[in-house]
C-alpha cells in the first residue's frame, strides 16, 4: 500500500478529473468572498504597511499578482504573503478545522491563479482540494495543537496552500509529493504570538510558502517521500501527545468532500473564535435585561482548555491584545452592546469603564470536547451575577451565530462584506461604493469567470 504522503499527492493530481458537488463549490465561494472582504478591511493596518514596505521595496510590477487594495503587483509568492496578512490581521476571517482555512487558501489561489489565468471554476475547485488535504491531516491527530503551542493555520495551512497551487498547475503526483513535503518543512506558527502582528504573518507566510514549495518542486527540488507519516515527520512532530494516525489510508470520495461535512463558520465578531459563544450569550443577557457595568457584580464563564489557552490576554491594553482576551470580549459586550471593529481600537480598549470590568470576569475550564471541533468544549456557559442579587444564566451554548451549523444568511454575508470594504479607509478602489457592490456580485458568480485576472477589473 502506498504511504500517506504519496496518497495525498495522488489525490491532488487526480482531482482535476473529479466532479465536485455544487454545494462544495458554493461553500468554497463563501470562503473566498468572506476572506476577500476581511483582506480589504485589514488593508490599512500597521502590520500590512510594514509587510508591504518589506516586500514591496524588492519588486513592484503591474504584470504580476495584484495586491488590490494597494494598487500594485508583486510576485505571486509575495502577493500571497501581503494579502494573507491583510485577510487575517483583524481576526475577522472564517473558521473551520480549528483554524482559518480561507485566509491561507484565498491568497495562494488568487495569486497563483492570476499568473496561470485560471478560471473561476478552477479557483473554486482548488479551494475544495486544499480544504480536503487540510482536513485529512488535521483529522489524524486526536489532540488540539493549540494546547502544545502550535497555531494550526500556519501548520496545516502551508501544506494545504501547496496542494491548491499544485492543483492549479496540474502537477503529477511525483512532483506534487515533493511540493507537499517541502511545505511540511515550512509549516510553523506559535500560539504565544496571538495578540500580535505575528499571528497574521502565520497566515500570509503559509500561503506564500505553499507557492514557494510548488515552484521549487517544479524545478526539481526534492523532499522526503514519507514526510507526513515518518516517526520523526510532520504529524508526530506537531502532535501534542503523539497520538496520530499515520496508517489509515486516505479515503476521499469526490462526491462527499470534507468541506460538506464541516463547512465554514463566518465570524460575526473580529476577535478570537474561542470567545464567540460567550459574546452571543452576554449580548443577549445585557440587551434583554438592560444591564450596565454597575449592575454586574461578576461574570462566570465556562469554556474548554484549548479555548482558554488561546485567550491568553487577561488585561489587554491594545486592540491586538484584546482580540485574545475573554475579559475584553465580555466587557465590550456590556459597555457597547457590540464587539466590532470600532471596539477593537486601542482607545476603546483603554477606556476606564472597559478596563474596570476585566476583574469581574471569572473563567472556569471544563473538560468536555466538541466532536465537530476538538479545540472547543462541547458547550460554553455564561452566568452573570447581578449587583443587587440574583443571577442570569445563558444555559449551554453550542453553536455561535454564523457557525456552519447556525449559518449566516445571504443578507448577513452581504452586510459584512460591505462593512468590511467600507472600513478600508483611504484604500483604493474600495472607497468606491460601486466597486464594492460589483466585486461582491462578481465573487458570487465566480464560477462563471473565464479568467481570474479580471476579478478586480470592474467598470466603476
Amino acid at each position: 500500500m502506498s504511504n500517506l504522503t504519496s496518497q495525498l499527492a495522488t489525490y491532488v493530481a487526480d482531482a482535476r478529473a473529479s466532479s465536485f458537488p455544487e454545494r462544495a463549490l458554493e461553500i468554497a465561494k463563501l470562503g473566498l468572498t468572506d476572506s476577500v472582504a476581511t483582506m480589504f478591511a485589514g488593508a490599512d493596518q500597521p502590520a500590512v504597511a510594514i509587510m508591504l514596505e518589506h516586500l514591496g521595496a524588492r519588486e513592484r510590477s503591474n504584470n504580476t499578482a495584484p495586491v488590490p487594495f494597494a494598487g500594485i503587483g508583486l510576485s505571486s509568492q509575495h502577493a500571497a504573503m501581503v494579502n494573507g496578512v491583510a485577510a487575517h490581521v483583524l481576526d475577522y476571517d472564517d473558521v473551520a478545522l480549528s483554524a482559518h482555512p480561507s485566509t491561507v487558501l484565498m491568497p495562494a489561489i488568487l495569486a497563483e491563479g492570476h499568473g496561470l489565468s485560471s478560471s473561476g471554476e478552477d479557483v473554486l475547485r482548488a479551494y475544495v482540494v486544499g480544504y480536503e488535504v487540510w482536513a485529512q491531516l488535521a483529522a489524524r491527530d486526536s489532540d488540539p495543537l493549540h494546547v502544545k503551542g502550535w497555531h494550526p493555520t500556519g501548520v496545516f495551512g502551508a501544506v494545504a496552500a501547496a496542494a491548491v497551487v499544485a492543483y492549479l498547475n496540474g502537477l503529477p503526483s511525483s512532483v506534487g509529493s515533493h511540493a507537499l513535503g517541502l511545505a511540511a518543512s515550512m509549516s510553523s506558527g506559535l500560539v504565544a504570538n496571538f495578540g500580535s502582528m505575528a499571528k497574521a504573518m502565520h497566515a500570509g507566510r503559509a500561503a506564500s510558502c505553499g507557492i514557494e514549495a510548488v515552484h521549487l518542486a517544479m524545478l526539481g527540488f526534492t523532499a522526503s517521500p514519507d514526510v507526513f507519516e515518518h516517526p520523526a515527520g510532520f504529524l508526530k512532530a506537531f502532535s501534542p501527545a503523539g497520538r496520530v494516525d499515520v496508517d489509515s489510508p486516505v479515503e476521499i470520495a469526490p462526491a462527499d468532500p470534507a468541506i460538506l461535512r464541516t463547512g465554514l463558520s463566518i465570524k460575526q465578531y473580529p476577535i478570537c473564535y474561542s470567545s464567540h459563544r460567550v459574546v452571543d450569550a452576554v449580548l443577549d443577557i445585557v440587551s434583554d435585561l438592560d444591564l450596565r457595568g454597575d449592575d454586574i457584580e461578576q461574570v462566570d464563564v465556562a469554556i474548554g482548555l484549548p479555548q482558554a489557552a488561546m485567550l491568553r490576554n487577561h488585561a489587554p491594553v491594545t486592540g491586538l491584545e484584546a482580540k485574545f482576551s475573554l475579559e475584553f470580549a465580555v466587557a465590550a459586550s456590556i459597555v457597547s452592546r457590540a464587539v466590532g471593529l470600532d471596539q477593537l481600537e486601542d482607545s476603546f480598549v483603554a477606556r476606564d469603564d472597559v478596563q474596570a470590568l476585566f476583574p469581574k470576569v471569572r473563567i472556569r475550564v471544563v473538560d468536555t470536547v466538541c466532536p465537530l471541533d476538538r479545540a472547543f468544549a462541547l458547550t460554553d456557559r455564561v452566568v452573570i451575577q447581578r449587583t443587587g442579587g440574583g443571577a442570569c444564566d445563558s444555559g449551554e451554548i453550542r453553536f455561535p451565530r454564523g457557525h456552519a451549523m447556525n449559518p449566516i444568511s445571504a443578507a448577513g454575508l452581504q452586510k459584512k462584506f460591505q462593512q468590511c470594504l467600507g472600513r478600508a479607509r483611504g484604500v483604493s478602489p474600495a472607497t468606491d461604493e460601486r466597486f464594492r457592490h460589483r466585486l461582491y456580485d462578481r465573487l458570487l458568480t465566480l464560477d462563471m469567470l473565464a479568467d481570474i485576472r479580471t476579478l478586480y477589473q470592474l467598470d466603476v
